[in-house]
């Protein structure tokens, strides 16, 4: 007897599928300065340059983020059950962003931005594991014990197109979260100019050969407030300007830039071929552009940025409240990217900043490093409140239309230094790697504690 998906689905059930538990690559070519300095994804190294929030401020600058302070809401009086109460598979609705893209032979991304591993590496912190390579079992196993340890239930992996290097490591990934009670949803990536024409493709590739053929043992499909399942899908440059123009007045095209008809088109047809399997499937731009992302066909907005602060996400929410869109704002413990060695002096260039704050560290010091951790510390807090405020808030989209989710930003994003992965703790520190000036503070695994002690108290 032939089943359809839905029935499958319904035949196994949630206690079945586990959605209520607890070669060698060559040589990439330079990058010429022109993309790089604009901010523009490279396909080749799996870099993905501006997000599309970060791409609309080089286009049109910081009112982009409309930072508008405004108060709270007149909420309805209307009391909101725990999230517990409302969603019995919570700790799916908490999705670590994961990156497989680390490789030690050939090294892959270690080395970014002119590093040399092992002792080098393309991070302000030395990760607990060292340079690892993200293909081995051993390192998915650590990954997911701390993961399932701090009670977060389902990763989002960044994605690079079919037979990737990423997407040939998910079957295994998989196997090991699987095994772990964890389960598994993809981030799309810009892995060439033209993704958005791949947007549907792309997804009913993923459904199919990550859930069909592993008859859904750990792909996520959450459950919202009011009974409805299915999967959620979140992707990386989706909202992009048209053109861009750097410091001296030169303007180019964005090469991946895609019109909202084109994305339209790719979510309704998304919506088509899934319709019949699962009761709502959720598209979510990585956009502040609310306009353009209800154009787009998308369900809301998911934020990637951590600079994007948490005192403005309230604005952007109700912006989506009015157009009846869902929002995801992140958890984050702020930004401490890596910086460009060589740096051309007629170029764009300008060195990142910490955040939360924009504050400047005495690295060398261990007053400076410890000041640096509980700003994260902060940060990790407030962004964990703010965004459970206002997706428990009656007056916004998502109580409305049932749906939570928080992304956690990120679990190993090392370059750009907002990562949960624990660290060395100081005191591990080889001479070596001090004499590389790496920011680790003496508690290496404190980020992790932080969201543990926080998570407990809304998953209990």
């Amino acid at each position: 007897m032939f089943l359809t998906r839905r029935d499958f689905l319904a035949t196994f059930g949630a206690a079945g599928l586990g959605l209520a538990a607890g070669a060698r690559v060559p040589a990439a070519e330079p990058l010429p300065l022109g993309r790089a300095a604009l901010g523009f994804p490279d396909p080749t190294r799996h870099w993905h340059g501006d997000s599309s929030v970060g791409a609309a401020l080089r286009a049109y600058g910081a009112q982009v983020q409309a930072p508008r302070r405004l108060p709270p809401g007149e909420s309805p009086a209307i009391e909101v059950p725990p999230l517990a109460d409302r969603f019995p598979d919570l700790a799916r609705h908490f999705i670590f962003e994961y990156y497989p893209w680390y490789a030690t032979d050939p090294v892959r991304h270690w080395d970014q931005n002119d590093r040399h591993p092992p002792v080098d590496l393309a991070s302000n912190y030395m990760p607990q594991l060292g340079a690892y390579d993200s293909r081995s079992t051993a390192v998915m196993e650590q990954h997911a014990k701390w993961m399932a340890g701090i009670g977060a239930g389902a990763i989002n992996v960044s994605w690079w197109g079919r037979d990737s290097d990423t997407d040939r490591l998910v079957p295994a990934l998989m196997d090991v979260m699987s095994a772990h009670g964890i389960h598994v949803t993809f981030h799309l990536e810009p892995y060439s100019d033209d993704h958005a024409l791949n947007y549907a493709r792309d997804i009913q590739y993923l459904v199919t050969q990550y859930g069909d053929r592993r008859r859904w043992d750990c792909f996520l499909l959450l459950e919202d407030a009011d009974g409805a399942i299915g999967p959620v899908f979140k992707s990386f440059r989706t909202i992009l300007p048209p053109q861009m123009t750097d410091c001296h007045g030169v303007t180019a095209d964005v090469p991946d830039y895609a019109a909202d008809s084109v994305w339209h088109a790719q979510t309704d047809r998304v919506r088509a071929l899934l319709a019949a399997d699962f009761d709502r499937v959720t598209l979510l731009a990585d956009s502040l552009a609310v306009a353009r992302t209800q154009a787009g066909g998308f369900d809301g907005i998911a934020i990637y940025d951590n600079f994007v602060e948490p005192d403005t996400w309230r604005a952007h929410a109700q912006e989506c409240t009015l157009r009846n869109l869902v929002f995801s704002f992140n958890v984050n413990p702020g930004y401490d990217s890596i910086a460009l060695r060589q740096v051309d002096p007629g170029s764009c260039y300008s060195p990142p900043t910490f955040e939360p704050g924009g504050g400047t560290y005495d690295w060398a010091r261990a007053s400076g490093r410890e000041a640096a951790a509980a700003a994260s510390v902060s940060r990790i807090t407030e962004s964990f409140r703010s965004t459970l405020a206002l997706q428990s808030d009656a007056s916004l989209a998502n109580v409305r239309r049932g749906f939570f989710l928080t992304y956690l930003t990120s679990f190993n994003e090392w370059h750009e230094g907002h990562q949960f992965e624990p660290m060395k703790d100081r005191t591990a520190l080889t001479p070596e790697e001090l004499a590389i000036g790496y920011h680790n503070p003496d508690t290496g695994a404190y980020r992790l504690a932080t969201l543990r002690s926080l998570l407990a108290g809304v998953l209990a």
